[in-house]
């Protein structure tokens, strides 16, 4: 059987073309979409290698795609032809494609793949690119017809993505810039094809299809080619009537579930008040779109009818003793239950299996906006948006028309998976399968029934009707297009996206890097009153608290991020362009203030976070035989207690005698804390990632935790684990406990002046660290260490022990429970809550060891000059003094004219990190004798050499060339004279080029700018204007008086300040300066980069060597800006150079100050704003005055913008990530500058984005939960674990090892069973146990539901005494047979039972026995009790409100 609704709908997914093109297209009024034919006849190719490799398996594939040059976005859908075989040097493919467009612009051309396939051992095939072309389907003129007739394409090597390239964009001719496979042509027809017509509204425009391509609707044609004349099946009226909707568990409770979600979210977007009242959303219009569709596209636009209450009668139930249960009852039997249409529906139908009727129920939401476009019931103006919440597609004509007179009934759908509105669908439900109205018996026991959300409609033929049914009238429609236009644009629109993609509720903003490792932390939620800035940090300095934004708080709900997206517009206003005046006035943006969720940060400033070790644990460490920390001399190292103030003198450390300083890391052990949803081992393995200073990031090898048999582990007080590397074969090297890791700064790895900065580092700092964990690859938690305690203040060596807390932030959504007694009003509803929640206690040791540094390699004050950024030209006293242009002589030339600063002038010997960057033989040339005769004779050696090493002819020729051969080298040497005098020219050229080169030596890291002034003097005897040039814009002219003078005095330049010295004009290549005759002046230069490498290591830890108990960081950079060579020429009136200054930059490594790393869903964008405080600058006296905050990223193609809100208010700084696959990690850097110019960052931050596949899940407390997820293999074969984050609460089936082979599908089943309520996030990684790498990666997005209480229980039980309280409840069976039952609590610390399983037989009763645990502290809590069955399901909740008094 052919292919039904749902393959094809799979199969015929496209992508749009670019908005842009589209609009184009309508402003040169191609709004009618016209009918093409392409024919494909034959290839004529080279002699591939390829094909001689792959021998007679080897088949060759067409594919073809529709491309806009002018914005390089591929569209449409890629067509692939039939595998063919080479004969002769030739493919015949002999294929005709057919497409329709309306849009004919000279920008749309079509791409043509040529892919040859070889079979592969597995059963698959290979595809590999051997080129490619353009066709061009329309002339740049002005009826913009297709360009008919017969075309021959060359071939070009590479791959289509060459035209992705930025040189390609907007190129009018690609054949100038792409290499052109010579021998290779593609034979080929473009033609109109009006026949297309009759059918266009069977087909979406830009998709290209043969004529054998199933399309439903369209008669199947003898010959095989249905599209050459296309015929159609005949249409027929049907009649649609007695439509009604059911939505459970019943229609007052889903709508208001959905409402106080939505109110939740709009809570979240405003600043709370106490002033504030009640500002509820409520549902304006209940839709339905019913539509014909055909698997491609829709037949005829939708009809959207709304829909009515219909009452569907009281239920009834059973009396019960129960409040809850009588407030169901008497607000059920009121409400409606169901939504219907009272009149009917006509729809044209043909008889054709794959043709379906598409469903889509949509709700209208209303909004009050008041004053500042919050939420406000007063405000007469409302504004609107629109939500789908089910869809469902139905195929009348896949089987059988048995439906005909009866009623049809249909189970809609709901979630994130393509339906084809393309609109994203409300998924949050109460429970995968949801409850019934409850029905109580005379014990009180709760029956649980299975309900879906359901249609039922009735589906006749109109044909046997004397009247057909009405169809909604046209004045009904324009009205409801009208309201819909005002809304929202319309989803059935083709071809125009919305501003932005619909977005998935994002994950959550971990930003767990900032935390610092203590508990004195607060507990910050949305709810708080305070603002965000005005919480309490405990910091010497300013802080930086941070805050996320664009976020949700019902983050598992995904059709509320598609329902309202408030986001403050980032672009300044500016002059609008006439096109956008004809489309309508700009509107004005309000006051608008999106609330941030406060997170803890870490300054760069931060109190000690170390605790006080007991006395048991030290004991504990110090038995353990952990390496000391020796000085130079060999006795142990001082001991600093890290609790105490470190005095810091500056003098002190720049006088020690030890120069040189071998700072150590021991990391000695783990101390577990029992965390929720982790067992007691958890966890077993771990590693670390950490970087100091600007050396590279540090990922260590893994450690085991070693726990002690011999000591006795006490509940309160657990002693810490002892830390122990594991070799590669999985070994324990317990001879040597503990990682050490050492790093070496000395003199021959700081700059010049940079010593100072190091001890302000060390002084001021702390160090990250982040711990995970090496079974799951999950994070564990995060922590920072201060490094003021490695300052030895002239001591031989120092020590401290740290014990610090590792922490992670959790999010958690209050959801209580829904109940009709809650209807009709707006109940207050918690937003999400960030708890800071302890994972265990880091033991780490750290010390600073000094030194000697050896006298031949140090660095004296006196022959230290201070810098200079100055550059002046030195006088070429000397110049060509004839002889050969040979290169050589060229760079001696220019050694003797370069110029460098004062502080490069030195020894290169005793500058070794500046060495590593500049080759030895550009700076020092070779001499040789410049009065060198430059005669025939040398050029007759020269020949003389080459014939004698390529000479295979005479043996005795190949040893001596004698005088009967030079005749004949004069003949060649008198061949090559002509090209010899063309590089003599530019030889030439090139020495007076380099004659007027300066070169400079600059050492610049990311974000910091180097400022320069180069002296430019004019050698002639008249004035001249010169225009300034450079090849790179990174390397500009300071042209801002104001800007020029800030650098002069930050780097003490006695140069004076001149205004008005430049000479800027639109279009300009460069700024001008005027300059007088034989006038000398000082061109202001400022470097900057804001890009970086961000390359980084895969995640997992590393295999270091075994028996290696240290580590010595090496100098190799990583993260920093390029290095490159860039020319600022200074040109004359007549455009030739007057001076070259040649700006060669090394690059130096950065200091990170703060990391963050988030969790996100694959495949969307990231919005997150983080929130600074609003930061006084202390050189300015006026208490008013603000500083200038400024941001900028690493990566150009992230969105990095900081926006000042309200005066007296703090700044934001916004990113906008693009989402990548999972499991892609994406780092880069943000830069926080302070200053108005931005000389150097404040700031830098490393933020790290972790991108994963987005599942969504509903349920209930208490009761497990299913979730099937599938494993896509890569190319090899991997041994597979998947692991959980919460693994109590969350399993994953299969639990062990498995395998993994390529290109296998492997299907993974969660079982969910969560203790907590409210909105929470679990994660899963799928991790490759040989090589420890993630294959893939999920994140779990839980909507989790209170369950439906059954009783209600209070207890008081007594504080202190150390004696707990019993008490037992009677269950009776409700069935008739005997069952077995589990008893679960959602506080098993607090309560335990007596049995925690027990069977019962049919109608007895059973006592379940509990036992409350004591407490030593008055206070009261609710406990859950649930009864579940052998599969986890819920029979009843029980509530036990306990009192300790």
């Amino acid at each position: 059987m052919a292919d039904g609704w749902r393959e094809v709908f799979e199969r015929s997914r496209f992508v749009p073309p670019p908005r842009q093109a589209v609009r184009l297209a309508v402003d040169s009024l191609f709004t009618q979409s016209h009918g093409f034919q392409l024919s494909l006849s034959q290839l004529t190719v080279a002699q591939f290698q390829q094909v001689s490799e792959g021998g007679q398996d080897l088949t060759f594939q067409l594919r073809v795609t529709m491309f806009d040059r002018n914005h390089q976005h591929f569209f449409g859908k890629t067509w692939k032809s039939r595998p063919q075989r080479m004969k002769n040097n030739k493919i015949s493919f002999n294929e005709v494609l057919y497409f329709h467009t309306s849009l004919r612009l000279p920008n749309m051309v079509v791409v043509l793949e040529l892919v040859s396939l070889s079979p592969k051992p597995d059963g698959s095939q290979q595809a590999l690119g051997q080129g490619f072309t353009v066709l061009e389907l329309f002339i740049n003129r002005p009826e913009a017809q297709p360009a008919d007739g017969d075309r021959r394409l060359n071939l070009h090597h590479g791959s289509p993505r060459n035209l992705l390239h930025p040189l390609l964009k907007d190129a009018v001719d690609y054949g100038s810039l792409l290499k052109t496979i010579d021998g290779t042509r593609l034979d080929c027809l473009i033609k109109n094809h009006p026949a297309l017509v009759s059918m266009m509204h069977l087909l979406p425009e830009n998709v290209l299809v043969s004529g054998d391509e199933n399309i439903p609707g369209l008669a199947a044609s003898p010959t095989g080619d249905a599209l050459l004349r296309p015929q159609l099946l005949k249409m027929q009226p049907f009649t649609l009537n007695r439509l009604t909707i059911s939505l459970q568990p019943s229609l007052e409770k889903f709508e208001s579930q959905l409402l106080q979600l939505i109110n939740a979210d709009c809570h979240n977007t405003k600043q709370p008040g106490p002033e504030d009242t009640l500002r509820a959303v409520v549902i304006q219009e209940r839709r339905l779109h019913v539509g014909v569709h055909n698997g491609w596209c829709f037949l005829e636009k939708p009809q959207v009818v709304v829909l009515e209450f219909l009452s569907s009668g009281a239920r009834s139930r059973a009396d019960s003793t129960s409040k809850q249960s009588t407030l169901v009852k008497d607000s059920s039997s009121t409400l409606p239950q169901t939504l219907g249409l009272r009149s009917s529906l006509e729809l044209r139908l043909a008889n054709h299996h794959a043709l379906a009727i598409v469903f889509q129920l949509e709700y209208v939401f209303s909004a009050p906006i008041g004053p500042e476009t919050m939420l406000s019931t007063t405000s007469t103006s409302r504004a609107a948006f629109l939500q789908c919440l089910r869809w469902r597609a139905w195929c009348p004509f896949q089987e059988p028309a048995e439906w005909m007179g009866e009623e049809i009934k249909l189970v809609l759908q709901g979630g994130a998976e393509p339906n084809p509105h393309g609109v994203m669908v409300y998924s949050t439900e109460m429970s995968a399968k949801t409850q019934s109205p409850v029905t109580l018996s005379a014990a009180g026991t709760a029956q649980i029934s299975e309900a879906k959300d359901t249609i039922h409609f009735l589906l006749s033929s109109t044909l046997e009707k004397k009247e057909l049914s009405p169809k909604v009238s046209l004045r009904t429609k324009q009205e409801e297009e009208k309201r819909r236009s005002a809304s929202s644009p319309s989803p059935g629109r083709k071809y125009i996206p919305p501003a932005s993609p619909p977005e998935s509720p994002q994950g959550p903003g971990l930003s767990l890097s900032q935390l610092a490792a203590t508990s004195h932390y607060p507990t910050i939620s949305h709810s708080s009153k305070a603002l965000p800035w005005q919480q309490s940090f405990p910091s010497l300095l300013h802080p930086s608290p941070l805050a996320s934004a664009h976020q949700l708080s019902h983050v598992a709900s995904v059709g509320v991020s598609n329902i309202v997206h408030m986001e403050m517009a980032l672009h300044l206003k500016g002059d609008a362009s006439p096109s956008a005046q004809d489309e309508g006035d700009q509107l004005e943006e309000l006051p608008f203030t999106p609330v941030h969720a406060p997170v803890i940060t870490v300054g760069i400033n931060e109190s000690s976070s170390c605790t006080v070790s007991s006395r048991s644990s030290l004991a504990h460490l110090y038995s353990a035989g952990f390496p000391d920390i020796m000085d130079y001399s060999g006795q142990v190292a001082e001991v600093l207690d890290p609790t105490e103030p470190v005095p810091f003198d500056p003098q002190r450390e720049e006088t020690d005698l030890l120069q040189g300083n071998l700072l150590v890391f021991q990391f000695l052990a783990f101390t577990r804390i029992p965390t929720a949803g982790a067992g007691p081992g958890w966890p077993e393995n771990i590693y670390f990632t950490f970087q100091f200073y600007r050396f590279p990031p540090v990922t260590s090898q893994q450690l085991k935790l070693l726990t002690s048999k011999m000591v006795q582990q006490k509940a309160g007080n657990p002693l810490p684990c002892v830390l122990v590397s594991i070799n590669k074969d999985g070994t324990f090297n317990s001879g040597s406990p503990g990682l050490q890791v050492q790093f070496r700064v000395d003199e021959g790895f700081l700059k010049p002046e940079e010593k100072r900065w190091f001890l302000r580092y060390l002084a001021l700092h702390t160090m990250h660290i982040d711990i995970w964990d090496s079974n799951s690859l999950l994070l564990i938690g995060s922590t920072a260490i201060d490094l003021k305690y490695l300052l030895r203040q002239g001591k031989p060596a120092v020590q401290a022990l740290h014990e610090v807390e590792v922490l992670t932030t959790d999010y958690v959504g209050e959801d209580p429970l829904l109940t009709s007694a809650n209807l009709g009003r707006q109940s207050a509803i918690s937003p999400m809550t960030v708890h800071t929640i302890i994972r265990g206690r880091l033991h780490i040791r750290t010390g600073n060891i000094g030194c000697p540094v050896d006298p031949s390699k140090s660095r004296p004050t006196d022959m230290m000059p201070t810098p200079s950024h100055i550059i002046k030209p030195r006088e070429v006293t000397g110049g060509f003094r004839g002889g050969s242009l040979s290169s050589r002589n060229i760079l001696q030339l220019n050694a003797r004219n370069t110029a460098q600063a004062h502080r490069l002038e030195m020894d290169g010997d005793r500058v070794p990190l500046y060495k590593c960057g500049i080759r030895a033989d550009i700076i020092m040339p070779r001499e040789h004798n410049l009065n060198e005769p430059d005669s025939g004779s040398r050029k007759l050696n020269c020949m003389a050499a080459v014939h004698q090493r390529e000479g295979k002819e005479d043996a005795k020729a190949a040893k001596v060339m004698g005088r009967n051969n030079e005749p004949r080298l004069a003949r060649e040497v008198n061949q090559i004279t002509p090209s010899e005098e063309r590089s003599k020219a530019e030889g030439i050229a090139n020495m007076l080029s380099q004659a007027i080169t300066t070169q400079h030596l600059l050492y610049a890291s990311l974000g910091s700018a180097e400022y320069m002034e180069f002296v430019l003097k004019n050698p002639f005897n008249v004035p001249q204007t010169v225009t300034i040039l450079s090849d790179d814009p990174e390397l500009s002219v300071l042209t801002n008086a104001e800007e020029w003078g800030y650098f002069k005095a930050v780097t003490k330049s006695p140069t004076p300040v001149e205004e008005n010295m430049f000479h800027l004009e639109d279009g300009a290549p460069g700024p001008r300066v005027y300059l007088r005759p034989k006038e000398s002046i000082h061109i202001p230069l400022k470097y900057q980069s804001f890009l970086c490498d961000h390359t980084m290591a895969l995640q997992g830890p590393s295999f270091l060597p075994t028996g290696i108990g240290s580590r010595v960081a090496k100098k190799n950079l990583s993260n920093i800006v390029a290095a490159k060579s860039i020319k600022v020429t200074f040109k004359a009136e007549d455009g030739k150079p007057m001076a070259i200054c040649q700006v060669n930059v090394e690059p130096t490594p950065h200091v990170v100050d703060q990391t963050f790393r988030l969790y996100h869903p694959e495949l969307c964008f990231l919005k997150k704003a983080i929130r600074l405080p609003p930061w006084q600058d202390p050189t300015v006296e006026e208490p008013d005055a603000r500083t200038h905050i400024s941001v900028r990223c690493s990566d150009p193609n992230i969105i990095c913008q900081s926006r000042m809100l309200v005066p007296g208010e703090p700044q934001d700084v916004y990113l906008k990530v693009p989402g990548s696959p999972s499991p892609h990690i994406k780092m880069f850097f943000v830069m926080v500058f302070t200053g108005k110019w931005m000389a150097a960052p404040s700031q830098i931050w490393q933020i790290y984005v972790h991108f994963l596949e987005r599942v969504d899940i509903s349920c209930v407390t208490g009761q497990r939960s299913c979730q099937s997820l599938v494993l896509r293999g890569k190319q090899a074969v991997r041994k597979v674990k998947c692991f959980s984050s919460h693994p109590q609460e969350l399993e994953v089936d299969p639990d062990g090892v498995f395998l993994l082979p390529p290109t296998a599908v492997q299907e993974l089943q969660l079982k969910v069973q969560p203790w907590e309520a409210g909105s929470r996030f679990f994660y899963v990684n799928a991790v490759d146990v040989e090589q420890r790498r993630i294959v893939t990666a999920w994140l779990l997005c839980l909507n989790i539901h209170r369950p439906i209480l059954s009783k209600a229980f209070e207890v008081c039980v007594p504080v202190g005494g150390g004696r707990g309280s019993s008490r037992k409840i009677t269950y009776t069976n409700p069935y008739t047979r005997s069952r077995t039952f589990l008893l679960r609590s959602d506080h098993p610390d607090l309560l335990q039972f007596k049995e925690d399983k027990f069977q019962i037989s049919g109608g007895e009763s059973y006592t379940i026995g509990l036992r409350f645990a004591p407490s030593q502290s008055p206070g009261s809590v609710e406990i859950l009790v649930y009864v579940n069955n052998l599969e986890e399901k819920t029979e009843e909740t029980f509530c036990v409100k306990v009192n300790y008094s």
